[in-house]
């Protein structure tokens, strides 16, 4: 991932206003929750995933970038992380996070821009 984490990839097969709100989601080693809300503006969509009992109903929000597929007939997302990725991600709190770009600059450099994780992909 690069300059582009908040944005949908061209080869997702998501179109552009489709609501995606309730689809599975599903990590590179099995499910970790539902979409509970998402953006899709250009240069700044994610998903906020609701993980349910898995990691104990913590939300995670995810760059758009780590999107890899949108199955609409089964109402899925895949997305190129695994779950001990996801579940380790900076801890979402809807109330402040949305709109705070600190906190966006820290999820996008976790996800790979120059974060933990060398500033490669991860």
């Amino acid at each position: 991932m690069t300059e582009h984490a908040w944005s949908h990839p061209a080869t997702s097969g998501y179109l552009a206003g489709a609501d995606l709100t309730g689809y599975k989601v599903e990590a590179t080693d099995g499910s970790i929750g539902k979409v509970d809300k998402h953006s899709y503006e250009a240069g700044d969509s994610y998903v906020v995933v609701d993980t349910g009992v898995w990691i104990f109903g913590k939300e995670v929000l995810l760059p758009a970038g780590t999107v890899t597929r949108v199955d609409s007939e089964q109402q899925k997302i895949y997305v190129d992380r695994t779950k001990e990725q996801i579940k380790d991600a900076p801890e979402f709190i809807r109330a402040t996070h949305l709109a705070d770009t600190q906190y966006r600059e820290e999820i996008g450099l976790y996800y790979g821009i120059g974060g933990p994780f060398g500033g490669r992909p991860v």
